[in-house]
């Protein structure tokens, strides 16, 4: 252990995709000093192979309570009325800033913003940049304004491995390498979940590291039996495997068959829906894959896409796309109120890592960047607000604990029993799981003895009303209850 740290900042952020750039740049601007923890180079993280937009309220004939409504409505009766209230608010301000940083959205033929439908959207609301290069164009620019920033410094390759609590309180944190940070607050933007499944959208270290590191300091986790199963993503191309086609695609005009070449589901009702029908057909014809029809596409809209399957060998613009369900976004995360505290003073959460009960029981398309900028906004300044540092930082510093990675068997073990449909049968067989993320899921989706969004049980295969505006909480290692949140 330590005597003293070797940084001191007003804000630690954990993690450099959307959310963590945004909320150091966030609180840069407010004169904060910023260390920001990254385990890859800038530029290279989970959101950087988001295809998905940035949701925002911003046609003539929409409004931000209309985008509240669509989001309610794809969260099956659990999403958080007033996370949704403040992130349709806030969303239309949120793309204005995000231009004047420099990020260059797509433009229709009159030079306006080009707006986007996807699933589950009543008006077209997601814009994006660069077709489905968004996060890409996103988190490139806003890391590029990062580096230039004289008041952040960046950790790149430097992973946490412990948070620094002194009564009771998150005073900073530590690195696996024994680098500690102090700060009057941490921000913990370390991504989702999803990868902890065998078949995933998602790179592989996104494995749910903010819930640990946040579970292990005390902090309330919830809603981790809630996952969303994107039901686009490749499969039985090498080199593709888990590849996320986008649902914009979809939004465009292309179509989601079956091996007589015939439609069987609404490609814009919300992804639960489509999830559900896309395995269902599976299992009726007893075949590893429906296909995506894509080829009336502009492939000049989607370039990204186009290019990376011709590269595997597959041309969408002449073939169809063999897909099927994949892991993609969890809805549950560290228990947070609307600036990201989490219930650890000095520790916030936002991102995927975070649970605001914004996404309810099935994520709205292109809610989640959107999610990242405004809530990472909220959690910088919110941060700011915390107790001054004494000038030894938070004492002696914690040695680093490793973080438990799950395994292959894991991984396989969550898909095939807590995959898209589930029972108490397998969900039981979770509790004996090594890694304690499956653990917790395993208890939590036994507590929701119903099918709703992201969770669905063949043995309650019916939404049960009287849960509505319940989430599974695990506080302090105790089994999970419900809690309603307003």
């Amino acid at each position: 252990m330590s005597e003293a740290p070797e940084l001191q900042a007003d804000v630690a952020v954990v993690g450099a995709g959307g959310a963590g750039l945004y909320a150091a740049l966030s609180a840069s601007a407010e004169g904060a000093d910023v260390v920001l923890v990254s385990a890859t180079p800038l530029a290279r993280t989970a959101s950087y192979w988001a295809q998905g937009g940035v949701a925002a309220a911003l046609a003539p004939d929409d409004s931000p309570d209309l985008h509240r409504h669509d989001t309610e409505i794809a969260g099956r009766g659990l999403v958080r009325p007033s996370a949704a209230a403040v992130l349709c608010r806030e969303a239309p301000r949120i793309v204005a800033e995000l231009e004047r940083l420099g990020v260059r959205f797509d433009v229709d033929p009159d030079g306006g913003l080009a707006l986007g439908l996807e699933g589950g959207h009543s008006k077209r609301r997601v814009v994006h940049a660069g077709g489905s290069a968004t996060g890409r164009r996103i988190v490139r620019q806003l890391s590029a304004v990062v580096a230039e920033n004289p008041r952040i410094t960046v950790l790149e390759q430097a992973r946490a491995a412990t948070l620094w609590r002194r009564d009771g309180r998150c005073v900073g944190l530590v690195c696996e390498d024994g680098r500690a940070i102090a700060a009057r607050g941490v921000v913990l933007a370390t991504g989702g979940a999803s990868a902890l499944w065998s078949r995933t959208t998602n790179p592989p270290g996104s494995v749910g590291i903010g819930a640990l590191l946040a579970e292990d300091a005390g902090a309330a986790i919830a809603d981790l039996e809630l996952i969303q199963f994107h039901p686009t993503a490749v499969t039985g191309v090498r080199g593709r495997e888990g590849f996320l086609v986008t649902e914009a695609i979809r939004g465009e005009g292309a179509t989601i068959l079956d091996d007589d070449g015939e439609r069987f589901v609404e490609e814009l009702a919300p992804r639960d829906v489509v999830a559900k029908a896309v395995n269902a057909k599976m299992l009726e014809a007893g075949r590893p894959n429906v296909w995506l029809d894509m080829r009336a596409i502009d492939p000049g809209h989607f370039p990204n896409v186009v290019s990376a399957l011709q590269e595997a060998g597959l041309d969408p613009t002449t073939e169809l796309v063999p897909i099927a369900p994949a892991a993609h976004f969890v809805m549950g995360g560290v228990v947070t109120d609307l600036d990201g505290a989490t219930t650890v003073p000095g520790l916030y959460a936002v991102g995927e890592a975070a649970c605001t009960g914004l996404h309810g029981a099935n994520r709205l398309a292109s809610n989640s960047l959107t999610e990242c900028f405004v809530f990472g906004q909220r959690a910088a300044l919110a941060a700011l607000t915390e107790p001054a540092l004494a000038p030894r930082g938070g004492g002696d510093t914690p040695a680093p604990a490793p973080i438990p990675m799950p395994s292959r068997e894991t991984r396989e073990h969550l898909w095939r029993s807590a995959g898209i449909v589930r029972d108490e049968a397998g969900l039981r067989t979770l509790l004996d799981d090594p890694h304690p993320l499956a653990r917790i899921i395993g208890r939590c989706a036994l507590l929701r003895t119903e099918s709703r969004g992201g969770h669905q049980r063949s043995d309650f295969p019916q939404t049960d009303p009287a849960l509505d505006g319940h989430h599974a909480v695990v506080r302090g290692g105790n089994a999970p209850v419900f809690e309603s949140w307003v």
